[in-house]
């Protein structure tokens, strides 16, 4: 995850300017602006890691989102085939990519 995602989920009010490459923290340099207080490199480090864990952990939502049909196809399929057939053609996304 992001530097400056990391900073900002710990205190979403500062004001910060990361220099880096490739969102190396050994080697990022950061600006604190504002009197925005500093955070170690461990706790962000740490942020980063947490984060990075909820994004894995929520794959199965970005592959099920990208298959669902899309609105408008799923009200058509509700109008034609009923509630039960919405959930039959919902339940093979589902089951392709369980929680």
């Amino acid at each position: 995850m992001k530097i400056a995602n990391a900073i900002l989920a710990i205190n979403p009010n500062a004001k910060i300017a990361v220099h880096h490459q490739k969102d190396d923290l050994d080697t990022c340099t950061i600006e604190w602006h504002d009197s925005t207080p500093e955070i170690s490199k461990a706790d962000i480090k740490t942020k980063m890691d947490e984060l990075q864990a909820e994004y894995d952990a929520k794959e199965y939502q970005r592959k099920r989102k990208a298959e669902y049909p899309s609105t408008a196809d799923q009200l058509d399929d509700i109008y034609h085939n009923g509630i039960d057939g919405w959930k039959a053609t919902i339940k093979v996304t589902k089951d392709k990519y369980p929680k």
